[in-house]
């Protein structure tokens, strides 16, 4: 047997290199794996925020029609801000090395949406690869 028995052993689980990924848009806005830095994600969340208030917009425009097709217009156009607003939430965890579960957080009255703002908004990620993979960069 050849091989060194003093040598440190090699792990495989995570690497320590500084090596960073990129994610198109669409990586971005719609799956819920990967990493995201605070920059994308405050760019994200003022995208959606942005398109918030454009429907609201449309819907204050189309006042003249009735009320149950301004429900319907607003509830069809919600539901992909949902799913962006999820992704990158989740992804956010991911650069804090927590799972995406957290985003759960926010159903905590008060201290949920206060909490996930820090962590997600104002806390710096992992700057080396961690369980979820590579940090990413635009």
């Amino acid at each position: 047997m050849s091989e060194n028995v003093y040598q440190a052993p090699e792990s495989n689980l995570v690497s320590t290199s500084s090596e960073s990924t990129t994610l198109s848009i669409k990586e971005i806005l719609f799956s819920f794996s990967g990493r995201i830095p605070r920059k994308t994600y405050w760019y994200a969340f003022l995208g959606v925020v942005a398109a918030t208030f454009v429907i609201m917009f449309i819907a204050a425009l189309l006042s003249g029609a009735s009320e149950s097709a301004i429900m319907v217009i607003s509830f069809i156009m919600y539901i992909p801000l949902m799913w962006v607003s999820l992704a990158i939430q989740v992804k956010r965890w991911h650069d804090r090395n927590k799972s995406g579960w957290w985003v759960l957080i926010g159903f905590i009255p008060l201290i949920g949406p206060i909490w996930a703002l820090i962590e997600n908004g104002f806390l710096a990620g992992d700057e080396t690869e961690n369980r979820f993979g590579k940090p990413t960069v635009l």
